[in-house]
């Protein structure tokens, strides 16, 4: 087991993500098979661009609202409070925030 508490965290940047600034609560230990989770802060105008991982996602909106644009369906999503949207291996993805209020989102990575 392990147990990360809420003053602990490594702060990193995202690559293509604007106006937003992550704390990664548990990332990669030996034994856990991948598995990271951040929690990411982003502005009102902040958001992700265009981009694709070999990697399995979920975004789970704690605070604000954001939008999730599906590459190549091009179907918005649009997340608030305690909405979460799972994007598979390969899947092209932008996000932006909506409103005027920070969006603050767990992310979980494996």
């Amino acid at each position: 087991m392990k147990v990360v508490k809420s003053h602990e965290g490594i702060t990193y940047e995202a690559k293509l993500h604007y106006n937003m600034w992550g704390v990664r609560k548990f990332g990669k230990p030996e034994g856990s098979n991948g598995l990271t989770v951040s929690i990411s802060e982003f502005l009102p105008d902040g958001g992700a661009d265009m981009s694709d991982a070999p990697i399995e996602r979920i975004y789970y909106v704690l605070r604000g609202s954001i939008t999730v644009e599906d590459g190549t369906t091009k179907e918005k999503f649009v997340l608030n409070e305690n909405d979460m949207i799972y994007i598979g291996p390969g899947e092209q993805r932008s996000m932006t925030v909506n409103g005027n209020i920070a969006a603050q989102v767990m992310v979980m990575i494996a």
